[in-house]
C-alpha cells in the first residue's frame, strides 16, 4: 500500500504526466456522457425493447463495445467499430494495391494520407450501417416512442431518417476524434482505450447480476460464484502471460575500440514476443464477425435463419470456429506487419552484431523468421482459445453478460490496453528517476500493430 501511495505521489509530481492523465479522464468523461444522449425525437423512457434485444447475443457484444450506447439509442450508438472496419480494409488494400503500398513507405506524409482515406471510408461505412440501426430501432420501439420534433406525428418522417443518419455519422467521427486526442495529448492509445472504457462500463452490472443470481439459487450458489471468480482470475493471469510472453534470442556484438573507448563485446538479447500482434488480431476478427448482423440490418439473431443465424449466434459452433480461424490468420498477418526479420538482420549487421552460430545477413533473417513462425503458432492458438472461452463457460451455466469477461475480445483488450497504458506511465516515472510501478521496474505492454489513434 505504501508503494502504491508513493507511486501516485510521484505521478502527481510530474506535471506533463499529471496533465496527460487528467486530459485522458476528461475525454473519457465526455465519451461516457455522450453514450447517454439519445437521438433527437426518441423517447428515452421507451427503450426497454431495444435494451432487451441487445442484452445478449452478438448485439449484446456490440452493445458492450459501445459502452451501452447501442441500447440507449445514443448519438454514439455505432461507436468506434466502423473506424476499426475501415482500418481493416485499408490494411488489406495495403497488401494488394501498389498505391497503398507506396503510401505506407512514404513515412509521415503517407501515414497522414492513409488516415485521411480511412476517415472517408469510415463515413461511408457508417452511412451504410446507420439506416439499418434506425430501422431496427423503429421496429423495437412502440409507435409513440418516436416523435420527431412534433408530438402529433407518430410515424418517422424522412427528415427523422436523414437527421438521425447524419447524427450517427457525426457521433462516430466525434468518438474517433476523441480517440485521436487521447493519443496525441493523453496517455495510452486513444482508440483502444475508448473500446476498453466501453467494456469496463458493463463489468460492474454483469458482476452484480451474476452475484445476485447465484444468491437466489439454493444449494451452494455462493460457492459456485466464488469458483467463477477464481477461474476468472486464473484466466486473467494466463492472458497476462500471453501478452507478456517472449522468446529471447542472444546477439553477440563484436568488440570495437574508438579512441580510448571500447564499444560492444557483450551479449544482448532480442525479446521476440509470443504474441507480437497484441490485441489487434482479435479486434479485427471481431469487427469482421460483426458483418453478418450489419448486413441484415442489426436484426436480432433469434429472428434469422440459415447461415445468417449461424454467424450471429456467439455461442454457436460455426461462429466460434470461424472466429478462431480468423484470429490465427490475423495474428500471422500482424506479426508479419510488425516484425521485419530482414530489417532486424540488417540493423544487427550494421552495428557489428550477430547471432552465435548463424551467419549475418540473409541467414540471420531466415533464422529470425523461423523462430517467429514457431512461436506465433502456439501464441495464435492460445489467443483463439481465449477468444472463444466465453462460449465454453456459458455452457456451464455462467450468464451471457458475465461470461464475456472470461476471455474473448473483452478480456484481451482489457489486459492489453491496461498493460500498454501502465507501461507508458512507468516510462515517465523512470525518465524522472522515480521508482516504477513494479519492483522490477519493467511492465511489458503490447506492441502497436498499427496506429489506430
Amino acid at each position: 500500500m505504501k508503494r502504491l501511495i508513493d507511486t501516485l505521489r510521484n505521478i502527481y509530481k510530474i506535471e506533463e504526466l499529471r496533465n496527460r492523465i487528467f486530459y485522458t479522464l476528461l475525454i473519457v468523461l465526455i465519451y461516457r456522457l455522450g453514450s447517454y444522449i439519445v437521438l433527437p425525437g426518441v423517447d428515452p423512457n421507451m427503450l426497454a425493447n431495444l435494451q432487451n434485444q441487445s442484452s445478449g447475443g452478438l448485439l449484446g457484444l456490440l452493445n458492450m463495445f459501445s459502452g451501452g450506447a447501442f441500447s440507449n439509442a445514443s448519438i454514439f450508438a455505432l461507436g468506434i467499430m466502423p473506424y476499426i472496419s475501415a482500418s481493416i480494409v485499408i490494411q488489406l488494400l495495403g497488401m494488394a494495391i501498389p498505391y497503398f503500398q507506396r503510401l505506407q513507405r512514404e513515412g509521415e506524409s503517407g501515414r497522414r494520407k492513409i488516415n485521411q482515406i480511412t476517415r472517408y471510408l469510415t463515413v461511408a461505412i457508417v452511412a451504410l450501417q446507420a439506416p439499418g440501426y434506425i430501422a431496427n430501432m423503429i421496429s423495437q420501439l412502440p409507435a409513440e416512442a418516436i416523435t420527431p420534433f412534433d408530438p402529433n406525428v407518430t410515424t418517422p418522417s424522412a427528415f427523422f431518417w436523414m437527421s438521425s443518419t447524419i447524427i450517427l455519422i457525426a457521433g462516430t467521427l466525434f468518438v474517433m476524434w476523441l480517440g485521436e486526442k487521447i493519443t496525441d495529448k493523453g496517455i495510452g492509445n486513444g482508440i483502444s482505450l475508448i473500446i476498453m472504457i466501453g467494456i469496463i462500463a458493463r463489468l460492474p452490472f454483469a458482476l452484480f447480476a451474476e452475484f445476485f443470481s447465484r444468491l437466489e439459487q439454493k444449494g451452494g450458489g455462493l460457492v459456485y460464484f466464488l469458483v467463477e471468480i477464481a477461474v476468472l482470475v486464473f484466466v486473467i493471469l494466463l492472458t497476462i502471460l500471453l501478452v507478456q510472453g517472449t522468446r529471447k534470442v542472444p546477439v553477440q556484438y563484436a568488440k570495437r575500440i574508438v579512441g580510448n573507448r571500447q564499444y560492444g563485446g557483450v551479449r544482448q538479447y532480442i525479446p521476440l514476443k509470443v504474441n507480437a500482434a497484441g490485441v489487434m488480431p482479435i479486434i479485427f476478427a471481431q469487427a469482421i464477425m460483426f458483418l453478418p448482423i450489419t448486413l441484415v440490418g442489426f436484426t436480432s439473431s433469434e429472428s434469422l435463419t440459415g447461415i445468417a443465424s449461424a454467424f450471429t449466434d456467439i455461442h454457436g459452433f460455426w461462429y466460434n470456429f470461424t472466429f478462431f480461424i480468423l484470429i490465427i490468420l490475423f495474428t500471422y498477418f500482424y506479426t508479419a506487419v510488425t516484425i521485419n526479420p530482414n530489417q532486424m538482420a540488417e540493423d544487427m549487421k550494421k552495428n557489428g552484431g550477430f547471432i552465435p552460430g548463424v551467419k549475418p545477413g540473409k541467414k540471420t533473417a531466415e533464422y529470425l523468421d523461423n523462430i517467429m513462425s514457431r512461436i506465433t503458432l502456439p501464441g495464435s492458438i492460445f489467443l483463439g482459445f481465449v477468444a472463444i472461452m466465453p462460449a465454453l463457460v456459458s455452457q456451464m451455466g455462467v450468464s451471457t453478460s458475465f461470461s464475456q469477461f472470461y476471455g474473448g475480445t473483452s478480456l484481451l483488450i482489457l489486459v492489453g490496453v491496461v498493460l500498454d497504458t501502465l507501461q507508458q506511465i512507468e516510462s515517465y516515472l523512470l525518465m524522472r528517476h522515480y521508482d516504477g510501478l513494479t519492483k522490477s521496474g519493467r511492465i511489458k505492454g503490447r506492441p502497436s500493430a498499427m496506429n489506430l489513434g
